[in-house]
């Protein structure tokens, strides 16, 4: 027998977790960040079902990056989202943007009731991120090879203003085909923008294809130094190595490059690196099994 269907607000409300300091301790900051993972993508694979419309294999391949951004790393006030001081984070890979919403609720940013929203007609929360809408999005995005640009262009700004405030984006690496990106990689060179990180999500899947069979980027760490990044190579669903290379002190000089391991789908055994899950929205079995597999 099939399950009933699941709604978006069968859920208790994703409680609002918050960001943790460093002052807390090593083993506190990553027990904090795993949690907030685990409680994100529960809501955001409920959020998708209900709506019948998302991108879950690459939401869930980002949520460790975006937890770890958001309820740690980044300093952002949500009593002040438009301090000029404030660290700023673009979503390249926007059509992920129901991930992002899910973690800006856990993270103080956004009222968690308005998850239950999610690509309704009239919703603040659309498809792909807009800042007119959601005063924590810094930057529309959904046409991929846009967001990096924007962050050069914010990261360039914090330079002019002679601030530490710190640029962050996130890219998928099928997106990296766009040459936008790659102009955007030669200014922040050129201009030295030490305090911009880009990460890409290399789950090596694509809509439709694995990246290397459609335009295979590697040896990326080597075409990235080239263009005068500094690339690191991490898992990116250890959130512990997460932390430590987004707490890094910038690179003097040069922008930072993380290329995040990651796997489409993680941690969930049937949608785990399997490219059709790029678009397939989760039936109510599929969606249980999941939550199953998210318990603890």
């Amino acid at each position: 027998m099939s399950a009933a269907p699941i709604t978006a607000s069968d859920a208790s409300v994703l409680p609002v977790l918050g960001r943790i300091g460093a002052e807390a301790g090593r083993e506190a900051v990553i027990a904090h960040v795993r949690e907030g993972a685990r409680l994100i993508r529960r809501r955001d694979i409920r959020m998708i079902h209900a709506a019948g419309l998302g991108h879950v294999g690459g939401e869930f391949s980002i949520i460790d990056v975006l937890a770890t951004l958001y309820l740690h790393v980044l300093n952002i006030d949500p009593e002040r989202l438009d301090d000029p001081e404030r660290d700023r984070f673009i979503l390249s890979k926007g059509h992920a943007a129901g991930a992002l919403y899910a973690t800006l609720a856990a993270a103080g940013l956004l009222d968690p009731a308005a998850l239950d929203t999610f690509m309704q007609p009239m919703s603040k929360l659309n498809g792909h991120p807009d800042r007119t809408k959601v005063s924590a999005v810094e930057g529309n995005t959904g046409p991929l090879g846009h967001g990096l640009p924007i962050a050069v262009g914010t990261a360039l700004a914090g330079k002019l203003d002679g601030s530490p405030r710190r640029t962050f984006v996130v890219l998928g690496d099928g997106e990296l085909q766009e040459g936008s990106n790659w102009e955007a990689m030669m200014t922040a060179a050129h201009y030295r923008l030490e305090h911009l990180t880009a990460i890409v999500d290399r789950n090596r899947l694509q809509q439709g294809a694995r990246v290397a069979d459609t335009n295979d980027l590697e040896p990326l760490a080597d075409k990235v130094r080239a263009f005068g990044w500094q690339p690191i190579e991490v898992d990116g669903h250890d959130h512990g190595a997460l932390i430590d290379v987004f707490n890094h002190a910038p690179t003097a000089g040069r922008p930072t490059f993380v290329i995040a391991h990651t796997i489409k789908g993680h941690p969930i055994t049937f949608m785990s690196d399997n490219v059709a899950w790029h678009h397939k929205v989760p039936n109510a079995d599929q969606v249980a099994a999941a939550l199953a597999e998210l318990e603890t």
